[in-house]
């Protein structure tokens, strides 16, 4: 037997002993412990990980990379969704505030009426999902959302959000409005297009449009990658 053949059987006998090692502690049997939410390679190999979506942000000046918050199913389940469908593709970062925000998401900034941009939106809008661990940090990913009096029960828009950019945080808007992800990577972008030349109604002079990309990574190697931790 040459030393390639003793490496395949190896491998082999490797694979079984993992897959027996599995079924005996309870994984992919039908006693075993509901797993509908995790994904069926964490549930069959648990020690390659689970995996959570990461979102890319393209635009002229860099790209932001996000990640998104369990304790904010329906923001996260909704963002992706809209990512996937390429719903934000061409939208622009329609309002900028140095040292507060960037707010992006709106579908009324692809047409050419710039008096119409952050009106618009999907048709619908999400439960707010306030949770006191998620606050308006530098970095923090919320929802927009119509004032008090129209939405008293602070429904955030379908589509439209900001970024913190402001380094100590908006701690103001904490509980106000729905926190559903962080800036992992990226920031520095956030604060090129914050200081860009704008005109009324924080509007840049400049279209900033997006494109919006998601991708499944072991989360794992977003913590090594990107130096996030999970809780």
């Amino acid at each position: 037997m040459n030393i390639k053949s003793a490496a395949v059987l190896s491998l082999l006998s490797l694979f079984t002993i993992l897959q027996a090692g599995a079924a005996n502690s309870g994984f992919g049997n039908n006693n075993s412990v509901e797993t509908s939410a995790v994904k069926p390679e964490s549930a069959a190999f648990p020690f390659f990980g689970p995996k959570d979506d990461v979102v890319f942000i393209d635009t002229d000046f860099g790209q932001i990379v996000l990640v998104l918050s369990n304790k904010t199913p329906k923001h996260k389940a909704n963002f992706i969704k809209l990512a996937k469908e390429g719903f934000f593709d061409g939208t622009t970062f329609h309002r900028i505030i140095d040292r507060f925000m960037i707010q992006g998401g709106d579908p009324n900034s692809k047409n050419d009426n710039p008096n119409d941009d952050g009106g618009g939106g999907p048709g619908y809008t999400i439960p707010a999902e306030f949770n006191e661990t998620l606050t308006h940090v530098a970095g923090a990913v919320a929802a927009a959302r119509m004032g008090d009096g129209q939405n008293p029960q602070k429904e955030s828009s379908g589509s439209q959000f900001y970024i913190v950019e402001n380094e100590e945080g908006t701690h103001f808007l904490d509980k106000n409005y729905t926190v559903f992800g962080q800036v992992i990577q990226g920031m520095d972008v956030v604060h090129k297009i914050a200081e860009q030349p704008k005109a009324a109604a924080d509007r840049p002079l400049k279209d900033i449009k997006m494109k919006v990309t998601v991708k499944q990574m072991r989360m794992k190697k977003i913590t090594k990658k990107y130096g996030y931790k999970y809780e």
